[in-house]
């Protein structure tokens, strides 16, 4: 029967390249930060064109509704 030393090698000689997990790190977190960004201003600019549009496309524009305040 195998013995768990012969299992699992010592691993105290293993050593982390730091210096790439924190390049990595850093670029996924610029990554998603511009990909946030971007994301939300899309969907403001989005909703500007849309709203544009729908009002130039026969010359009138939508009425808004006022929602009422909610019952307390």
């Amino acid at each position: 029967m195998a013995t768990t030393e012969t299992m699992f090698p010592d691993q105290s000689d293993f050593d982390y390249d730091y210096e790439t997990l924190r390049t990595t790190g850093v670029t996924l977190a610029v990554i998603m930060f511009v990909a946030g960004i971007f994301i939300a201003l899309s969907k403001k600019i989005g909703k500007c064109v849309k709203s544009s549009s729908k009002s130039n496309s026969n010359g009138t524009q939508i009425p808004k509704t006022e929602v009422p305040p909610p019952a307390v």
